[in-house]
């Protein structure tokens, strides 16, 4: 059975999946995109996914699609897809849009937005080990983009910054990444993930909801937060609330979970993965029906091909 795609409303095959070099996703970066994964086989918070991308596609004017039978679609795609791994295996799913042909490069012609899914590998190798030694971040000179260049609940991939910033941190300390600052010299977000603090005497801490990207993970980690009795609170926090919070945690689609160890080379609390990230992922774990951490171990060698 050959993996197939999505196009346009019609199932191709993955080989055969392509966007024009006059698109105005390629040509300028106009693109939206959702990322999820599944949990044995099954696609994640799929509908909090489409809430989002169809909050993105207003802000960027792309009306007309039908979110139920995108998710549909993307059910179908990922069904297809997971029969062809080994048992216990998951794998991830990339939805993108964009306005369509961008009219200086394009041929003369109709104009219909591009909506593209293709499935990929979980690379668990990136990060398979970080649930036990932590992620080591590096405050960044690159800011977060501000909200008069575009509103920060747009998902979209002009991601720049985010390239800019890991190659920098790189540089500094190699192997880490980046911790981007916003315009006032607040915490943000790492690239690519949402940042979360916690201090035995508050709970979890974050950026202003308003400030930040309305992450998924991010919502799947309060509803836990609830059920583990852990507060869950939104305000403005500096470098030195992190350095001297009890953990940092790292939240995002694929991982779900990652500690973080250090900052600029200073350790955060004891320096290794502390007792609420293992009880938050374990909590998570849980809620999938697997364990998340395990299955990293378990697939980080497999063929990334």
């Amino acid at each position: 059975m050959p993996r197939l795609a999505y196009l346009n409303g019609q199932f191709v095959s993955e080989a055969s999946l392509s966007v024009p070099i006059y698109d105005a996703g390629f040509v300028q970066g106009v693109t939206v995109a959702e990322q999820l994964r599944t949990f044995g086989g099954k696609l994640f918070r799929l509908d909090k996914h489409l809430e989002r991308l169809q909050r993105s596609l207003e802000i960027i004017g792309v009306a007309g699609i039908d979110s139920a039978s995108l998710g549909e679609a993307a059910q179908e795609l990922a069904g297809n897809n997971h029969k062809l791994l080994v048992p216990g295996d998951d794998l991830g799913l990339s939805l993108f849009v964009t306005p369509g042909p961008y009219p200086t490069f394009a041929p003369p012609g109709p104009s219909e937005p591009t909506i593209g899914m293709h499935t990929y590998a979980i690379p668990f190798h990136l990060w398979n080990e970080k649930y036990t030694t932590g992620e080591r971040l590096v405050v960044s000179s690159v800011r977060q983009v501000p909200n008069t260049c575009w509103p920060l609940e747009l998902k979209c991939r002009s991601r720049m910054h985010y390239y800019l910033a890991d190659r920098e941190a790189r540089q500094r300390e190699a192997g880490a990444r980046a911790l981007l600052l916003d315009q006032e010299d607040f915490i943000a977000e790492a690239s690519t993930a949402s940042v979360v603090l916690f201090r035995d005497a508050e709970g979890f801490l974050l950026p202003p909801r308003e400030k930040i990207l309305p992450g998924v993970s991010v919502g799947v980690l309060e509803e836990l937060a609830r059920e583990m009795g852990i507060a869950f609170l939104h305000r403005d926090l500096t470098v030195e609330d992190v350095y001297s919070a009890d953990e940092v945690i790292l939240c995002s689609t694929s991982p779900c979970l990652l500690p973080v160890v250090s900052l600029d080379g200073r350790p955060i609390g004891t320096g290794t993965v502390g007792p609420v990230l293992q009880q938050s992922l374990a909590a998570w774990s849980r809620l999938v029906g697997l364990d998340i951490a395990e299955q990293a171990r378990r697939f980080s060698k497999r063929n990334h091909a």
